[in-house]
């Protein structure tokens, strides 16, 4: 199994990074925050306004370390990438298959009635742990229906179509989860979040689809290339795709997780003029150790049946998705919560 190596998040403002010999070097004015070894290190992603030496990008495209920039508030902006790794013919047959409707929708289908099905144990898991609610249990109901229906969707317009509507339905009760003090969350905003639960989960959405898009890169996939988002230029489709699987499970218990045990609070965000909200330098910090920690987190895999860290599930994922592109599988697994 793939070996979990160190993603650097570099949020502090005006930071600038360096190489020197075989060690990455970070610093801030002229003092040094940080030295660490460049085998030790897979992804290093740069929030806001962050320096970075033409001499470590291109070394970064030489040893296949991701390198990526974002704004402040974790839009993604651009990416450092060197040659493409892995087999051409295995990019090839995944170009087909995205042109392709019914190889598209075999894929497609199962990836949303995934999210739905984490989504759905997630709110069952509330009802074990809370007790009785009209809304969630409503809402697990419907959602129980729309993953029959989602099994069985025939085009990607209509898998799609499924998706939005369950997720609908899901953070409509989204805020019945919730329990720190003074939170609330009256329904998803994405770009910007206007609120501090939306910056949360946009932060984390972000997060985890950088780190599907270097899975997918890493097995010989394209990450730009998708079965159930269309492309765009710039998008990562298929990360977004594979992202799907992971937004409930992962992303949403980790936002609620720091919320309802208050590691979180409402002190911690800013508001913007333009009516954005984003976490503050420290508390972005916080929440970052917190994302590291939580990575390192061992799980059982459920259809590998082998103990791996939360952090390599895209990568397991990736794995998974290349193998039933070459022809090895019959089907894909998607990642299923139990």
């Amino acid at each position: 199994m793939k070996k979990l190596l160190n993603t650097l998040y570099i949020t502090r403002q005006g930071s600038y990074l360096h190489k020197e010999r075989e060690t990455i070097v970070v610093k801030h004015d002229k003092n040094k925050l940080g030295q660490f070894p460049a085998l030790t290190v897979a992804n290093i992603l740069c929030f806001g306004q962050v320096t970075v030496s033409p001499f470590l990008m291109g070394y970064c495209g030489e040893k296949g370390i991701g390198l990526s920039f974002y704004t402040e508030y974790g839009k993604f902006l651009a990416r450092v990438q060197g040659k493409q790794t892995g087999n051409v013919l295995l990019r090839r047959t995944q170009y087909r298959w995205a042109d392709n409707e019914e190889k598209s929708v075999s894929v497609a289908r199962l990836m949303v009635a995934a999210k739905i099905a984490n989504a759905r144990s997630v709110l069952m898991r509330e009802l074990r742990n809370h007790g009785a609610n009209s809304l969630l249990e409503s809402t697990v109901k419907h959602l129980a229906a729309s993953l029959r229906r989602a099994k069985s969707a025939h085009t990607v317009p209509e898998a799609m179509g499924i998706e939005g509507d369950a997720a609908n339905s899901y953070f409509r009760v989204f805020n019945e989860l919730l329990r720190g003090s003074g939170f609330a969350f009256g329904g998803r905003v994405r770009r910007p979040p206007t609120d501090p639960v939306n910056a949360l989960l946009s932060f984390a959405y972000t997060l985890i689809t950088h780190e599907c898009g270097s899975a997918l890169q890493g097995v010989g996939l394209d990450p730009y290339v998708g079965f159930l988002h269309q492309d765009r230029p710039g998008r990562l489709s298929l990360a977004l795709d594979l992202l799907e699987e992971f937004r409930s499970s992962w992303a949403d218990r980790f936002v609620l997780t720091l919320i309802n045990r208050q590691q979180i609070k409402l002190s911690d965000f800013v508001s913007e003029a333009s009516g954005a909200v984003r976490l503050t330098d420290d508390a972005r910090k916080n929440l970052l150790i917190a994302w590291q920690e939580r990575k390192q987190v061992e799980i059982m895999h459920p259809y590998l049946e082998e103990q791996v860290s939360i952090g390599l599930l895209p990568h397991c994922q990736a794995m998974l998705l290349a193998r039933h592109i070459r022809g090895d599988t019959e089907y894909y697994t998607p990642y299923l919560v139990k």
